[in-house]
Parts: C-alpha cells; sequence; structure tokens
C-alpha cells in the first residue's frame, strides 16, 4: 500500500477547498436563481395593493357613490371597515376632495403632486408610508371621475427591500467566494508548475543527458515527497548504467587486449616452430635424435597454439550458445583416470612437483558427464595453476565424494602452492577476458577465457564451481557434478 506523501495531501486540500468553492457558488446561484423567479417586483407589489382594495375600488366605481360620501356616514363606515389598517383619500378631478379616512379637514388636493402611480416615487418623507393612486372609473360611462388615494403602511411593503438587501449580501458573498476560488487556482497552477510539471522537465533533461552517455551529473532532489523518491530510484538507475557502461568499455579493452596477447602467444610458438625446421632444413641436426629433439620441441608450441585456439573456439561457440555439453552416464573413476594421469605427466615435465590420485583412490560412482568437456574443464585448472606456480611448488589434484547442501555429489579439485590471487581480483576471476596479476613477478600467459569457459560447462553439468585463494600462499579450484 502507497502512504500519501506531501504532494498527495496537499493536492487533495487545495482540491478539497475548491470544491467548497464551487459548492458555495453553485449553492448561491441556485437560491439566486430561485429567489429571482419568486422575487416580487414594484409593479407586482402594486398590484398585490390593488387586490386588497379592489373592494373599495369597486364601492366607488358605482354610479352616484361619490355623492352618497359626502351626504351618508354609512358608507364611510363601510370603507373604513374594508380598509383596515390602509388609509384612502378620494379627490374628484379638480383636487377636491370628497372623502378622507384620516379625518382631517381638506378641501381639495394639487394632483401634480398627490397623485404617484410608482411605487417608489411614492415613498413619504417619513418613511413608513407608501401613498398609491388609483383611478376611480365610473360604471357605465366608463369615464374618470376621481382618483382614490391609498396609504400603505410600510410593513404591507418592506418584503421586497429585505428581499433585495438579503440577495445583495449573497452576489458579494458570491464575489467573495468567486475571487478565492480564483485565487486558490492561481496558486494551484503555480504549486503544479513548481512541484509537477518542473522536476519532469529536469527529469527529461537528465535522460537526455544519459542517452547521450553522459552519467557524471548527480540527479538529486531536497524535497522529501514523491519526486525525492523517484530522484532517489533515477540517480540509482544512472548508477547502474555508468558501472555498465564502465564494465563494457573495460570488455571492449580487455577485448583489444585479448587479440594482442593472441598474436604475441600465437607468433611466438610459431616462430620457434619455423626456426626450427629452418635448422632441420639447413642440415643442423646432425643426427637422428638431435632431430627427434628437435621434433619434440615443435610438438610442444604446436599444442601451445592448439590450446589457444580451442580456448577461442569455446569462447566463440560460448558467446553463441552454441557449446554443445552431452551428459551421459559413466563410472568417475575410469573417466577421471584417463584425465588426470597425462595432467599430471604434464605437470611433471614443467618441472612442478604434482600430488594426483590413483586411478584405485578415484571414487567409482555413477555420474552424468560429458567426458571431452569435463577434460576441458581439468585442463584449464591445471594450466591455469602451472601458470602461477615456479620450481619447487607443488600442484595438488584430488578427487572425492562428499555430501554438499544435502546431495551427494563428486567434488574435484586442483589446488596449487604458487602465488595465489590477490583481494581485488577475485571478484572478476569468472569474467571472460580477464587476466589477474599473476604473482605481479610473473608475465601472465593466456587469454583469459579459460575459467570463465569451465563455469559455464560445469553449471551445464548441473554442478558449481568456486575456489579459495590467499596471496602468496597458493589457490585451490573446486567444482562438483551430481551422482546419478
Amino acid at each position: 500500500m502507497i502512504n500519501d506523501g506531501y504532494l498527495s495531501v496537499w493536492l487533495k486540500r487545495w482540491l478539497a477547498a475548491s470544491l467548497v468553492c464551487l459548492i458555495g457558488i453553485a449553492g448561491i446561484g441556485v437560491y439566486l436563481l430561485a429567489g429571482s423567479t419568486d422575487s416580487r417586483s414594484a409593479g407586482l407589489v402594486i398590484n398585490e395593493v390593488r387586490l386588497k382594495t379592489n373592494a373599495v375600488m369597486l364601492e366607488l366605481e358605482k354610479q352616484g357613490v361619490l355623492q352618497k360620501l359626502g351626504q351618508s356616514g354609512n358608507w364611510s363606515k363601510m370603507l373604513e371597515s374594508r380598509l383596515g389598517e390602509m388609509g384612502l383619500t378620494v379627490a374628484l378631478l379638480d383636487g377636491t376632495v370628497v372623502y378622507s379616512s384620516e379625518g382631517e379637514a381638506m378641501s381639495s388636493l394639487d394632483m401634480r403632486t398627490s397623485l404617484h402611480y410608482d411605487l417608489y416615487a411614492a415613498k413619504m418623507d417619513s418613511g413608513e408610508e407608501y401613498r398609491i393612486a388609483f383611478p376611480v372609473i365610473e360604471e357605465g360611462t366608463n369615464s374618470q371621475i376621481a382618483n382614490a388615494i391609498f396609504t400603505v403602511p410600510q410593513g404591507h411593503l418592506d418584503k421586497q427591500e429585505a428581499q433585495s438587501s438579503s440577495q445583495a449580501t449573497l452576489i458579494i458573498l458570491l464575489c467573495v467566494l468567486s475571487l478565492s476560488l480564483l485565487a486558490l487556482l492561481i496558486v494551484l497552477n503555480r504549486k503544479l508548475k513548481r512541484d509537477a510539471i518542473a522536476p519532469i522537465a529536469d527529469l527529461k533533461d537528465h535522460s537526455e543527458a544519459m542517452l547521450k552517455g553522459h552519467y557524471e551529473q548527480k540527479i538529486e532532489r531536497l524535497q522529501s515527497d514523491e519526486w525525492g523518491e523517484l530522484y532517489v530510484m533515477f540517480d540509482q538507475m544512472r548508477l547502474e548504467l555508468q558501472h555498465l557502461q564502465l564494465r563494457k568499455q573495460e570488455q571492449e579493452q580487455a577485448q583489444k587486449e585479448l587479440i594482442t596477447n593472441i598474436s604475441h602467444d600465437l607468433k611466438t610458438p610459431l616462430t620457434t616452430v619455423k626456426a626450427y625446421i629452418e635448422a632441420i632444413q639447413a642440415g643442423v641436426c646432425p643426427d637422428l635424435p638431435a632431430v627427434m629433439a628437435y621434433m619434440e620441441v615443435m610438438q610442444t608450441q604446436a599444442d601451445t597454439m592448439a590450446r589457444l585456439i580451442d580456448d577461442l573456439l569455446l569462447h566463440a561457440l560460448k558467446e553463441l550458445g552454441q557449446i554443445s555439453v552431452v551428459p551421459v552416464e559413466s563410472y568417475s573413476r575410469a573417466l577421471f583416470s584417463a584425465i588426470i594421469q597425462p595432467s599430471a605427466h604434464y605437470v611433471r615435465t614443467a618441472g612442478i612437483d604434482v600430488d594426483a590420485p590413483q586411478a584405485e583412490e578415484i571414487p567409482d560412482v555413477l555420474i552424468r558427464a560429458d567426458a571431452v568437456r569435463i577434460e576441458q574443464v581439468v585442463v584449464n585448472l591445471v594450466a591455469n595453476a602451472l601458470k602461477h606456480t615456479a620450481p619447487g611448488d607443488r600442484i595438488a589434484i584430488r578427487v572425492e565424494q562428499a555430501c554438499i547442501h544435502g546431495k551427494e555429489q563428486l567434488r574435484i579439485t586442483v589446488a596449487d602452492t604458487g602465488s595465489g590471487i590477490s583481494p581485488q581480483d577475485m571478484p572478476f576471476i569468472f569474467e571472460r577476458y580477464y587476466q589477474g596479476k599473476a604473482g605481479q613477478s610473473q608475465v601472465s600467459e593466456g587469454t583469459g577465457l579459460g575459467l570463465s569457459i569451465c563455469k559455464h560447462i560445469v553449471e551445464a553439468h548441473g554442478g558449481y564451481i568456486d575456489f579459495q585463494s590467499a596471496s602468496g600462499k597458493g589457490t585451490a579450484f573446486s567444482f562438483t557434478l551430481p551422482l546419478v
């Protein structure tokens, strides 16, 4: 499970804040929309007053009612009962007042200043009442005969103003939320550019540099966030690629040195053979024993060239994955007797003491092995021991049955008391082309392919190969073969 990092938590918080602003804006918008459909304009309020005064207006518009208002008190009482809290003044077209619910003596009105058909223009100076005028149309004649001026208390009409005030407050709040959301988005944009887009661009630049083979520049980020973790992994990848590039360069250099070494190693015995042939042709050898001595030297040099060529062939086959290993069931005594005895003789001819088992000392167990390939392994290990020994040193060859990792196996060991392997060379012993220091004082011979090929052959048999060494004290190589 991946824990939320700094960027994830930060982004969640800012998105939550933005969501709250959006919800607030949407809620206020819906409320304002609903209020706009339900809100009443000034004209609607006047119509509401008209509805409330409709009964009074119907009485006033009847024929002869205006004359009765001034003569009968019953009509005045009836109008007052229907007016409720509203006041009424009825004035003829010339301004003569025929009725007033306020009871004040008023003979006439200035019709230019007293008649108001607009709600807000009709608001009185006291601010507590509105005066709204309606024309009185007489029945039958359909002509205006007077004006009915109603005085309406402010409480009846303040709902619209209160609603307008609340809508203004909501609009201000809507603007504040919109500006807050805009600020959040601006900050979010800057944050994403700094903490998301900029690191991507930085990684892109480093990737392009790595594609060009430049692995030296370290990739680092100071913040401990998700990008910091990615930068650490990216830098580890850079180090791995840098290491692989160095190893590739080392191998290319080793291949060049290999060609140089092989050219030298082949040229020396070839020159020797050619010189001995020319000597024989020139009649330098007086008798047959001298010729045979020359022939023996040429045979030795030819064997050296053959081993070099075999190593190169095996290496080429290994690179192509074509080293054929065909294990067959055979008894170990017969197989290793045929391999060890010639190798021991070869060591003795080189002037090195050898301790090799006799045939009856070799365990006689059933194994699956390719005799040709196993012989190549033993010969390579013996040749490697010879390169690191000098006259007076000793090489020991042992074959024993042992229980290794809970399984019965045959273990073959080639040990020497030579110069040993330096600690800095040990990790690379089984790598192809690698040649150790050869005791610092000796000139290393060979191609550096032998141990790499040995490892490949042993592992193809299902065994493993390892070594123990101490610089100046000697080395022991061992490999195992599973029993059937």
